[in-house]
């Protein structure tokens, strides 16, 4: 059997995905009897009908829902790879859309596109701060960031951050009254800002470590955060421990705003990688900002 055009495939993909032939000539630019007959011949040769037509809606068959499937992502890969092709004629350019969390966005993200963006004004980058587990294929992002321990295996990582650590601290005032906690069981007699993360459920249990040995504590407190700038902001007024990234809060200490307890329990995490999936072909503009944001030595 002779292999159908490219062509013919694009616009057999085009009617499926707009359940319309009017749809889709809009949008290949052609008639909707060219589009109609490209149709026709493309059945004919394969000797399957591909879609099921009335005078009111048209709907891929069994066959043809089975070539959405198959060809369709093929069919998107060469597109993407012909754009990464088209760009290495010219400036790096396109749009680049990332999914992270708050600390990593400001920390480590943000520097590195301060710098980058000047250079290549071509380059649009989207970057949305995100709590949960995020789906970056299902959700078409390009990349996401995570913790080293949470990238998962089937993903390429670059790493773009040291090892960092969380610490509980909290203002001279509130300890004006309160006994210094000596383990993160004491936490529970302390007034605690508690965290809301989607990606633990709810409530995010403080996580400590000591010797190897990892310990997980539940506080309780009046207020309950979901970003980082309100926890240091409460923090800062005294109003309860907080449980935040040490390079927040360096500066705090040293000014003396902020105290720092239970520091022998809180160990370093693994830091932040930049992840995407390894069936990626990185095109120009994205293949830059992983050099921008890679760690180096």
């Amino acid at each position: 059997m002779a292999r159908p055009p490219i062509d013919d495939l694009v616009a057999f993909l085009a009617v499926a995905r707009e359940r319309s032939f009017t749809r889709a000539a809009a949008q290949l630019g052609v008639s909707q009897s060219a589009l109609s007959h490209t149709i026709r011949a493309l059945e004919e040769r394969l000797g399957v009908r591909l879609l099921t037509r009335t005078t009111r809606s048209v709907a891929p068959t069994e066959a043809g829902e089975r070539l959405v499937r198959t060809v369709g992502p093929r069919l998107e890969e060469i597109d993407a790879e012909l754009a990464a092709l088209t760009e290495l004629r010219d400036r790096p350019a396109g749009s680049i859309r990332l999914t992270a969390g708050e600390h990593s966005a400001e920390a480590v993200i943000w520097p590195a596109l301060a710098k980058l963006l000047p250079e290549y004004p071509d380059i649009k980058v989207e970057l949305v701060v995100d709590y949960g587990m995020t789906d970056i294929v299902a959700e078409r992002f390009d990349a996401g960031v995570r913790l080293g321990e949470q990238v998962a295996k089937d993903m390429i990582a670059v790493r773009i951050g040291p090892d960092f650590r969380m610490v509980v601290v909290g203002a001279p005032g509130y300890f004006a009254n309160r006994p210094k906690p000596r383990k993160p069981q004491d936490l529970t007699g302390h007034d605690c800002i508690n965290i809301r993360l989607p990606t633990y459920g709810g409530i995010y249990a403080w996580e400590f470590e000591k010797r190897g040995q990892p310990l997980k504590v539940r506080v309780e407190g009046q207020l309950v955060f979901t970003h980082m700038a309100l926890r240091l902001k409460a923090a800062l007024a005294g109003l309860g421990l907080a449980y935040l990234p040490e390079d927040l809060v360096q500066g705090h200490i040293a000014d003396g705003r902020l105290m720092q307890v239970l520091s022998d329990w809180c160990a370093p995490f693994p830091g932040y990688h930049l992840y995407y999936p390894s069936r990626r072909q990185p095109a120009p503009a994205f293949a830059l900002l992983v050099e921008a944001l890679r760690v180096r030595g």
